[in-house]
Order: C-alpha cells, then sequence, then structure tokens
C-alpha cells in the first residue's frame, strides 16, 4: 500500500514534522479515551441512573390511586408532579446533550406510558404522561439521570494533554537545535564562511557534530596545503623567469624576441595557476553592492580597451559576497569572451530570492555535450574553443564555477540568444 499521497500534505521541516510525530498520538489517545469514555463509562452510569428513577416513577404512576396518594408519594420520591391543559407534541433535546440521547431512549423503553420527554437545560427532566384525569407533567432534578459534570473529565485530559505536550515540545526543541545549527554550519561552510560551531546534544548529533568538524579541517588543510604549493612553485618559478627575462633583454638577436613571448607566456600561466590556488576562498565575506561591483568590473574592462557593455542592471541591495572572489570570476569570463569573440554584453538582475550576472559573447560557443567539461579545471575544449587561438591552461571557467559554489550558487553554462556565443549565468541565492 503506497501513501506517496501524504508527501504534499506532511510538514518539510524537522521542527514540523517532530510536532507531528509527537502531537498525533496524544490527539489520538485523547479520541480515543473520549469515545471508550462516553460508550462505556459515561453512557452505561447514565443507563443505571436512568433505570432507578424510572422505578421511581413507575411506583408513582402505579401504587397511588388518588391525586392525594400521587402527591403525597411525589413528595415523598421528591419528583414534582403537575397537571397540565396539553402536553408538547414532540421530544426536546439541545443537540449537543449527548446524555439526554440515552435518557430519551431508556426512559421509552422503560416506561411506555411516558408519551413526551423534554430535557430543556442541565437542571430539569420533564416527562408528560397522559392519565385519566388529563395530562400530567412530571419533573425530577437532571443529576438523577446523568452524572453532575461529565464535562470536568474531558476539561481535565485537554488540560493536561496539552500541558504535556507543551513540556515535551520545549524539550524536543532542546533536542533539535544541536541538528539546527549542525545545518547552519554545513551550510554556510558551503556558502564559504566559516561559523563557529561546537558540537552538542545527544551521543549521534555529537558524532555527526565532531565528523563535520574534523571534514571541515581536513578540507580547509587540504586547500591551504594547495594554496601554499602553488603560491611555492609560482615564486620559486619567478626568479629564474626574471633572470631569463633580463638575459634575454641583452640580447639583440631576432630569435630572442620569440624566446621573450615564451617567458611572458610562462609568466601569465604562473599568474594562472596562483589565482587558480587561491581560489574562491580569497578575503572575508562582506555586505556589498553587486551592481556597483560589476559596474566597477566592466569600467576597468573598458579602460583596458576590452569592448564590454552593461546592458542591463535590475535590482537593488546589499548581500554578503567576497568581492575579489566575484571579481576575479567576472573578470575571467569577460576575458573568454573577448578573447573568442568580438563583443561582450553583461546583465545583473538582483532579486529577493536570488544574484544573476549574465556574461553573453559573439564567438563560436560550447556545444552542449561539451559545457560540463568546460568546467573542469584546465580542459581545452577543440571545435568549440579554437585549440590556436587559446593561449590559457583552461582555468577560467573553472574558478567561475569555484566562486559560484563558494558562495553557495552556480555557474550554468547556454547558448546566448542575443550574440548568438556562449552565455555564462552566475546565480547565487540570497
Amino acid at each position: 500500500m503506497s501513501f506517496l499521497w501524504l508527501k504534499r500534505y506532511m510538514p518539510r521541516s524537522l521542527y514540523g514534522r517532530a510536532l507531528l510525530i509527537l502531537v498525533l498520538p496524544v490527539v489520538t489517545l485523547q479520541l480515543v479515551v473520549t469515545v471508550l469514555f462516553l460508550q462505556r463509562h459515561f453512557e452505561g452510569v447514565t443507563e443505571e441512573m436512568t433505570r432507578n428513577i424510572a422505578r421511581e416513577v413507575q411506583l408513582l404512576l402505579d401504587a397511588a390511586d388518588t391525586p392525594a396518594e400521587q402527591g403525597a408519594l411525589a413528595l415523598a420520591l421528591d419528583i414534582d408532579l403537575q397537571r397540565v391543559k396539553a402536553m408538547p407534541r414532540a421530544d426536546l433535546r439541545r443537540w449537543f446533550d449527548l446524555s439526554g440521547l440515552v435518557v430519551i431512549r431508556e426512559i421509552s423503553a422503560l416506561l411506555p406510558q411516558v408519551s413526551v420527554v423534554e430535557l430543556p437545560d442541565d437542571y430539569t427532566v420533564r416527562l408528560y404522561v397522559e392519565g385519566p384525569q388529563g395530562p400530567l407533567q412530571i419533573s425530577f432534578d437532571r443529576r438523577r439521570v446523568a452524572t453532575r459534570n461529565p464535562h470536568q473529565l474531558f476539561v481535565n485530559m485537554l488540560f493536561f494533554g496539552g500541558l504535556m505536550t507543551l513540556i515535551a515540545f520545549v524539550y524536543l526543541r532542546n533536542q533539535l537545535r544541536p541538528i539546527t545549527r549542525l545545518a547552519r554550519a554545513a551550510e554556510a561552510f558551503g556558502r564559504g564562511r566559516h561559523v563557529p560551531y561546537r558540537p552538542a546534544g545527544a551521543n549521534e548529533v555529537r558524532a555527526a557534530g565532531h565528523a563535520f568538524v574534523d571534514m571541515r579541517a581536513r578540507i580547509e588543510r587540504h586547500l591551504e596545503q594547495r594554496t601554499l604549493m602553488l603560491s611555492g612553485v609560482s615564486h620559486d618559478l619567478r626568479t629564474p623567469l626574471t633572470r631569463l627575462r633580463l638575459g634575454l633583454s641583452l640580447i639583440d638577436d631576432a630569435d630572442a624576441e620569440a624566446m621573450v613571448r615564451d617567458v611572458d607566456d610562462m609568466q601569465r600561466l604562473l599568474d594562472e595557476f596562483l589565482s587558480f590556488a587561491r581560489g574562491a576562498s580569497e578575503g572575508e565575506p562582506e555586505k556589498t553592492d553587486p551592481i556597483a561591483l560589476v559596474r566597477q568590473i566592466i569600467e576597468d574592462a573598458a579602460r583596458a580597451g576590452q569592448n564590454v557593455t552593461l546592458i542591463a542592471a535590475q535590482g537593488e541591495g546589499e548581500l554578503r559576497l567576497r568581492p575579489m572572489a566575484i571579481r576575479r570570476a567576472v573578470e575571467n569570463l569577460i576575458g573568454n569572451g573577448v578573447h573568442y569573440g568580438t563583443r561582450v554584453e553583461v546583465s545583473v538582475s538582483l532579486t529577493e530570492k536570488s544574484l544573476r550576472i549574465r556574461v553573453e559573447d559573439d564567438g563560436p560557443g560550447i556545444a552542449e555535450a561539451q559545457r560540463e567539461e568546460a568546467l573542469k579545471p584546465f580542459a581545452r575544449l577543440e571545435p568549440a574553443r579554437n585549440q590556436n587561438r587559446s593561449t590559457g591552461v583552461g582555468l577560467g571557467l573553472s574558478i567561475a564555477n569555484d566562486t559560484a559554489r563558494a558562495h553557495g550558487g552556480i555557474l550554468r553554462l547556454g547558448e546566448s540568444e542575443r550574440l548568438g556565443g556562449l552565455r555564462a549565468d552566475i546565480v547565487i541565492a540570497r
């Protein structure tokens, strides 16, 4: 039997599901107890009390022959006996009077001579009998056929059930709080932020917390070691490259120009390796106006002679970003677009839910089957991106992808509808 259809009605949050697990058994138990009490205990007590008063009414109707004897016997039985001119046409009961159903049913079964039973309130029961001298009204206290305060059990049950549920929820919230703290720390680490976290809670939650702390420490050490290694290699190679450049500058030979270009290419490749080593973790997250940041990046690119324009900037506000990492990612996308095409257009959209930075060019683009491969480090694509024109090492898109992921977002590649080339979207959730 499948219960998949219930998923759409279930709470999504951990607190909501825990509250449902806590409240549902309590409410079900109270309903079961209420039904059993009404059917077995409360209904049984009402039936027994109604039988007792029915015997007394039967005695009153059978034992007394004259009105005086009936009055004396009614006084002794604490029953009010009156003659009326006419009797009601039908039984009377309030719609919510559940015990009244039992009273009317039992009296009608035990006293066939009773024509009408009225239960106007919680204090009086009136029976109407057709006597030889006219209709009789027999009245007595409602407490003689039903318990006086049957609602007290329900009130106490609801009160203490709600109180215990509240206490249990407070305790459960304290148990769930370490899980939510762990989730926030993991989410922040996925966005490139280091949130202080100390394992707490039950043993299983503590074990998961310690595992997360160890994993975070290993990842940070790995990133630090990678950065130090590549930085050291780049630093060590700068010195011999500088000596080569100085030595080649002293040679007046046509072949020396080609060698100088090779040295410059090596220097640029080292800079790209170092930029990749820094990754998206350079700098601390700070409140940044992304539209102003993109405008500044485009102005700097235009001053450098790149054909890039900002075609749209929608929204306003700030969000926590690493400005240097975002700058490097956007500059890489613009640089790739200018290198493989002739024109680049940039648009920024900031909404309540996300930030989108779109970079489009008029180059050859990237085939859909190769887009996932293009995001990998050191990827060099043949037909889409001309190998002969490329002088990089395939780290531009990888750096932009790492930056987007470090901010909790994604880098999406597609085909530009405006220019026909590559469309790269950096999408970051707010």
